[in-house]
């Protein structure tokens, strides 16, 4: 299994990450928020392999540990608009909401199967713009999925990353749906 990718989630979120200000300076670069972007597909693909090879309970808790790096619900509520979510339970403002949507295996969200358990090989950002305020980076764009058999799933992708006041990097608004298809 791969080391967590932790040293890239380190390096997306962490105060001395390259293209990231200090802890004093908050301002956002772009480099910082295309590496959080990479650092996110670099992990759900980990998530994935370590399922296929160490099960749902070590996904699991590396789903957490990726949670709790990359997003800001330490800093309360996230607007997460997961892609393939349903009502009552289609936006998922905790981490356990997350964390269930990410690997399944939750009681409480009975539909979900596990996005992150997919047997993902590949995942590219495409940006289609990147907008910089300071602490914080709006993203829009595209996001392209490979799983086992080669199969590419795009969705549509808008974040939005906040320098905490750690120097921490934090997804704190994330919104995915599929492609509309005009049918």
């Amino acid at each position: 299994m791969k080391k967590l990718n932790m040293l890239v989630l380190a390096a997306v979120v962490g105060a001395t990450a390259p293209g990231l200000a200090s802890a004093g300076n908050h301002a956002i670069h772009e480099d910082a928020v295309k590496n959080a972007q990479s650092g996110w597909c670099d992990a759900l693909l980990d998530i994935s392999k370590t399922n296929e090879e160490h099960g749902h309970s070590a996904a699991k808790k590396l789903a957490g540990e990726v949670i709790d790096a990359a997003y800001g619900y330490q800093m309360g509520e996230v607007l997460f608009k997961p892609t393939m979510t349903v009502q009552p339970q289609t936006f998922r403002t905790t981490r356990e909401g997350a964390l269930s949507y990410f690997v399944g295996g939750d009681s409480n969200y009975p539909d979900d199967s596990g996005f992150a358990l997919n047997g993902w090989t590949n995942c590219e950002v495409e940006n289609a713009a990147i907008f910089i305020s300071d602490r914080t980076a709006n993203t829009m764009g595209k996001v392209h999925f490979t799983d086992g058999d080669g199969d590419v799933t795009t969705v549509d992708k808008t974040w939005t990353f906040y320098n905490d006041d750690e120097g921490d990097l934090r997804i704190v608004l994330h919104h995915s749906s599929l492609e509309y298809t005009g049918n």
